[in-house]
């Protein structure tokens, strides 16, 4: 009977939305009345998923598809609206998946081939094939294997969240914290490099100092230190190989304390 009523309830609900969609206090009872419908969902197309893809975002996206639903749903054609929802939900959620997915297919459909094409070399050979192998089990010139691999390549996508083990401390190592910064200078580097700038400017009047910075750390031409120090670029040059041959000589005279 409750049941009953419930549904007698949600019908008149849907009614007088339909008659009034912009009554947002009537949209949302029906959001709350079919969310369950978004969880479920959710949580049927999450399990299927690889980690890293977080539950609460395609919630939001099937909440968005469900908005929709509501406010397409056509009341006169007889059609249950959980039978309506369902793809629209999904959709949503799918859609979201493509948004977080920045590999194009045709990267992913290239790294499917080449690891196709690595298995049947392998079970071919009893061993891990090598390139060249497997670019003539896919019929292909090296050249264009070693091109396609690098294509590849870009669906190799980590976590900088993943645990990489296990510690006694509160807090376990992660990718982030083991993963090599490439682009990082080594602060040794930086000290020899400043040292080696006050070993090589050591004696030299201001102009001639600048010469050799703005030339050997700024990386800038002979023009465009003239036109900073205001000099010409003849002028330049010359003082530069003027300054080379000092400093050449000066090098060779303390050879013996670098010994």
């Amino acid at each position: 009977m409750v049941t009953k009523v419930a549904e007698l309830d949600i019908a008149q609900v849907w009614n007088d939305f339909k008659r009034d969609q912009s009554n947002q206090d009537l949209r949302n009872t029906l959001i709350e009345r079919f969310l369950p419908l978004v969880r479920y969902n959710a949580e049927r197309v999450w399990s299927k998923l690889p980690d890293g893809v977080d539950l609460n975002d395609l919630i939001s996206a099937g909440v968005f598809g469900l908005i929709d639903a509501i406010e397409a749903f056509d009341l006169e054609r007889g059609v249950k609206f959980e039978t309506y929802c369902v793809p629209r939900i999904r959709g949503a959620m799918l859609d979201e998946l493509r948004t977080m997915d920045w590999v194009p297919r045709l990267v992913r459909s290239k790294a499917s081939k080449l690891e196709a094409a690595r298995k049947e070399a392998e079970a071919e050979l009893g061993r891990p094939p090598a390139d060249i192998e497997i670019a003539k089990k896919l019929a292909i010139p090296v050249e264009e294997f070693e091109k396609m691999k690098s294509e590849a390549s870009a669906v190799n996508l980590v976590s900088l969240n993943k645990k990489w083990y296990e510690t006694d401390s509160y807090k376990d190592v992660r990718e982030i914290d083991i993963i090599e910064d490439t682009k990082g200078e080594d602060p040794t580097f930086s000290i020899q490099k400043r040292d080696l700038m006050r070993l090589v400017t050591k004696g030299l009047n201001r102009n001639e100092r600048l010469i050799i910075i703005l030339y050997y750390y700024e990386e800038l031409t002979m023009k465009e230190i003239g036109s900073t120090l205001g000099l010409s670029e003849s002028r330049v040059s010359q003082m530069h190989s003027s300054i080379v041959n000092r400093l050449k000589d000066q090098l060779n005279c303390r050879q013996p304390e670098f010994a």
